[in-house]
């Protein structure tokens, strides 16, 4: 563990703090805004955030910790496996599991859990993402296709590339939705500021999403969204983008607690793709989550 000690003894260089201390520390601005968030960095005593504007005479403290043991270890998870053979696997991913360990999830991830379960997988995807052809968020439920060799992987990949792996998204927007289908075509890339987020920016890769409404209640809406582009966040920020939030959203959306669910109600139903080997299309789907379903006949009942 190292700590740093900086005063803020010159006026000229007053700014946000984590600004200021990418000049003081040899960290990057997003490792200094990260170490922020976790709270490893005090002003005067206080934790504060990175929008923190320094004043003369502050005092501040940065502890860097020790960095976390990356060794990706097979455990015994539980996860739901709807279809594998020799070359892949399809997966039922459970609300609230990080498909691969990154910076501060090395532990308890979906990679973790198919490392124990399957001798073999991909390595393209490097130490970290063995197998992985694509990923959902951590809150987002349902199907994924992971391999199990370089050749699946491959050819696996050049399908979402072109377009032929087909994916189909449920979610409950906030919101009426007054049109039936939309296409919506956008160009997005990180977020120039928050760097967590995604943001429609004019330079930015095009995405491409077109939605469905399938019903409407007093208040929200439930879509599907079929995806022709993968880009992180799509789905997400396309529907925050048009007004209507996916409920439960707490980075594109609000923090919702009506309904008591954790994470946004976004749930990947459908997935469709040629085998890579047999060359047979194969199409999968399954149910909502149950907290999902809540949700539903709640408001069902009630409007």
């Amino acid at each position: 563990m190292e700590e740093y000690q900086v005063i803020v003894e010159n006026k000229d260089e007053i700014d946000r703090i984590d600004k200021y201390l990418v000049k003081k520390v040899h960290l990057s601005r997003s490792q200094i805004q990260d170490l922020i968030d976790k709270g490893y960095v005090k002003v005067n005593g206080v934790i504060v955030k990175s929008s923190y504007k320094v004043k003369l005479g502050d005092i501040i403290n940065v502890v860097i910790p020790h960095p976390e043991n990356t060794e990706i270890i097979p455990k015994d998870i539980p996860i739901q496996i709807i279809y594998e053979d020799n070359d892949l696997l399809v997966i039922n991913k459970p609300r609230g599991m990080v498909v691969h360990p990154a910076h501060g999830h090395y532990q308890d991830t979906l990679v973790n859990a198919l490392l124990y379960k399957v001798r073999d997988l991909s390595g393209i995807g490097g130490e970290l993402r063995p197998g992985i052809v694509h990923r959902l968020d951590k809150d987002t439920t349902g199907l994924l296709v992971v391999a199990k060799n370089d050749f699946s992987h491959q050819k696996l990949s050049e399908q979402l590339k072109n377009r032929t792996l087909k994916r189909v998204y449920w979610a409950l927007c906030e919101g009426e939705i007054p049109w039936d289908e939309k296409r919506v075509e956008l160009p997005m890339a990180r977020h120039p500021v928050y760097r967590k987020k995604m943001a429609i920016v004019y330079n930015g890769k095009i995405s491409i999403t077109n939605f469905k409404v399938l019903e409407r209640f007093k208040g929200y809406t439930l879509i599907s969204a079929s995806l022709e582009t993968g880009r992180t966040h799509q789905v997400r920020l396309h529907l925050s983008h048009l007004g209507f939030p996916i409920v439960g959203d707490e980075i594109y959306g609000r923090i919702d607690k009506r309904f008591g669910v954790r994470g946004q109600l976004l749930h990947a139903k459908e997935i469709s793709f040629i085998h890579p080997r047999t060359y047979e299309r194969m199409s999968f789907s399954v149910p909502l989550p149950s907290d999902f379903e809540r949700v539903l006949k709640l408001l069902r009942q009630k409007y």
